[in-house]
């Protein structure tokens, strides 16, 4: 394996009430791309704003919880709005990265936390972990999240787009990187001074452009990774992942060293 992490936790190596007293003023915003998610993405932005906001009666460590809404077609935008977010409405034709962008102008946080909208039995150690490193470590630039993945009731077998397409493409072409436990997890912590540099990639190419953008802008020692557990969530059928391995595979391509 080329290249290491000198940076891994757990979520539990951090604690909300001292985080927030330790962020110096940094504003922290929560942004959760979301396209028909009605059935969890009112519970995420709930346990968010009641465990980490001062608003909702927990420590004051989040800002402010948005949630983009990409074209939804069913209640995502009343649900999430009704939980305690502020709703931007997407276009719904970009796709996840650009929702993510959108999420990114709109917020006022000069650290972001990005989580996807589908998790079930959502914890807030979710949004503490992935904070925890930004807030008391100024050289860390990007934190990724890793987990098991369930799949149909089995304790493993989750995450077929990684594991299929993103690993593969990492070794070969990145393979500085190849030791990132979830390249493609969606529950990632930046910092707003390294997404202005990066940007972010289209698509579900999204995690792994910035995964690559920022460790060749900032260095491998930038990258921070957190254990979250478990994270269970709606897999979807292999139909729908073609297009996620697509995005991927191009975005790899257009990073791919020449």
């Amino acid at each position: 394996m080329v290249g290491s992490s000198r940076h891994v936790f757990r979520s539990g190596d951090f604690d909300a009430p001292d985080l927030a007293g330790r962020r110096k003023g940094r504003r922290v915003s929560v942004c959760i791309p979301a396209r028909n998610e009605e059935a969890t993405v009112g519970a995420i932005v709930a346990t968010v704003v009641g465990a980490c906001t001062a608003a909702g009666g927990g420590p004051d460590l989040v800002d402010e919880v948005l949630v983009v809404d990409d074209g939804s077609t069913d209640a995502t935008a009343a649900v999430a709005r009704g939980a305690g977010a502020l709703v931007v409405s997407g276009q719904g034709a970009g796709g996840k990265g650009e929702a993510m962008a959108l999420g990114a102008a709109r917020a006022g946080g000069e650290l972001l936390v990005f989580l996807d909208a589908d998790v079930e039995a959502f914890t807030p150690s979710f949004v503490v972990g992935l904070l925890g490193p930004l807030v008391l470590d100024d050289d860390i630039v990007l934190v990724k999240g890793f987990y098991e993945r369930p799949l149909h009731g089995a304790p493993s077998g989750g995450g077929r787009v990684t594991e299929l397409m993103a690993r593969p493409v990492i070794d070969l072409l990145f393979p500085q990187l190849a030791f990132v436990r979830q390249p493609l997890a969606g529950e990632t912590a930046i910092r707003r001074t390294a997404l202005e540099k990066t940007g972010i990639a289209p698509g579900y190419g999204a995690e792994l452009g910035l995964l690559v953008d920022v460790t060749r802008e900032f260095g491998v020692d930038a990258l921070a990774e957190v254990d979250l557990g478990t994270r269970v969530h709606r897999n979807r059928p292999l139909s729908e992942l073609r297009h996620h391995a697509t995005d991927v595979l191009r975005c790899a391509l257009e990073r791919a060293p020449r």
